[in-house]
């Protein structure tokens, strides 16, 4: 075999094994950007009805203030 085709061999396979590695780190990358996302989408709906809990909690709380005692308008 030529010195140019060892070369050439060489080159192509060091290249082969990049790309392998590249897209092994690329497809690792985006596994957990999606993770974190889920995360993050996980947290959010937590927090929407934590934030709806206390909505309503208030609302019933206004419900029961409303009976007991009168709201006047503030204007004057």
């Amino acid at each position: 075999m030529s010195r140019a085709a060892k070369l050439t061999l060489a080159g192509t396979s060091a290249m082969a094994a990049g790309i392998v590695y590249f897209v092994h780190f690329q497809q690792k990358s985006e596994k957990a950007a999606m993770h974190a996302g889920v995360i993050r989408d996980i947290e959010q709906q937590r927090v929407k009805k934590e934030r709806q809990a206390d909505f309503e909690m208030q609302k019933a709380l206004e419900e029961e203030y409303r009976k007991v005692q009168t709201v006047r308008d503030g204007g004057g």
